[in-house]
């Protein structure tokens, strides 16, 4: 036996507001089924069935709904924004889009400029955002060699940056968050026109004697304060860099130590030494680690280390 309840009939809520209804609709969404049937003088004409959901985009996408409209929207944003960004000319196609830098060097002046690294299928160029501005680009043709090749930052980091050799004779380098996938997608660009011949060797990376952790008590305007992080020691400097820095905080020259002495003091290494070295351009610079006898060695290999004070 079945029972059929009176018929539906819309109610009114005086204290739901159209912002109450667009919440529920970005949030949760609604599915409209509609059947109409339009008579006159009771004779059925028209006909309509409507089934309809309604949503915000990101509620759609969830339930895997229009998931090719909005493919295919963000890839047309997306031409569109390259287009304005390096003025794309007829016919030519983006292959491939990452983060990276082109290093300028002009006289003594050398020094990465960040930006993006766009690779078309005629060109290859680095931009910046902001302001808008091309740092450098070069035609697919005039690109006769590409190689990877490590270089050590001043941090003590290795990074792999990609070197490029033109017809013309210079040689450039680039920098790219995925340097591997930059190189294969430009040697298929170049369509095997690519002989591998560089005019300039390998650049020779400037070799380290020791490098670790390190402790740097570094000046600020109320007090030092001792920050630890990862130094490296060449023949000619010594750079610190603390792991939350963009750059070293310590780019030390081993020709500006002009003398340096062991000093009893409270240490974050726990040892309760601290190397004070004596600096023309930066007056004292402190310093402590677990292996301490180590960077003393290494940093006054040829100047004595007065004995311990304090």
């Amino acid at each position: 036996m079945t029972t059929e309840g009176p018929p539906m009939r819309p109610t009114r809520d005086p204290r739901v507001t159209l912002d109450d209804l667009v919440e529920v609709l970005l949030n949760k969404g609604a599915v409209l089924h509609l059947d109409l049937i339009v008579a006159v003088a009771d004779i059925p004409l028209i006909g309509v069935s409507l089934r309809a959901a309604i949503a915000g985009m990101e509620t759609m996408l969830e339930y895997g709904m229009m998931r090719d409209w909005d493919d295919a929207t963000r890839a047309w944003a997306e031409r569109s924004a390259v287009r304005r960004a390096i003025d794309l000319r007829e016919g030519e196609g983006v292959v491939s889009r990452m983060s990276g830098g082109h290093l300028l060097a002009e006289g003594v002046y050398t020094g990465w400029r960040p930006g993006t690294v766009y690779l078309t299928d005629q060109r290859l160029v680095v931009l910046r955002d902001e302001p808008r501005e091309i740092l450098w680009q070069t035609e697919l043709g005039a690109v006769q060699a590409v190689r990877l090749e490590p270089e050590r930052t001043v941090g003590g980091e290795e990074r792999l940056r990609l070197r490029v050799a033109l017809t013309d004779g210079r040689e450039e380098r680039l920098s790219a968050r995925e340097p591997g996938k930059l190189l294969d997608r430009l040697t298929a660009a170049c369509a095997g026109r690519l002989d591998g011949a560089f005019l300039f060797p390998p650049t020779e990376e400037e070799e380290t004697l020791t490098e670790g952790h390190l402790w740097y008590h570094e000046p600020r305007r109320d007090a030092p304060l001792w920050r630890g992080g990862q130094a490296r020691l060449t023949a000619d400097r010594l750079t610190w860099k603390s792991p939350v820095d963009a750059r070293p905080a310590l780019i030390l020259a081993r020709t500006d130590i002009l003398g340096a002495r062991l000093l009893r003091d409270r240490s974050p290494s726990g040892d309760g030494r601290v190397l004070v070295l004596e600096t023309g351009s930066r007056g004292e610079v402190r310093l402590a680690a677990d292996d301490l006898e180590t960077w003393i060695t290494w940093l006054t290999a040829d100047r004595p280390v007065a004995a311990v004070t304090g």
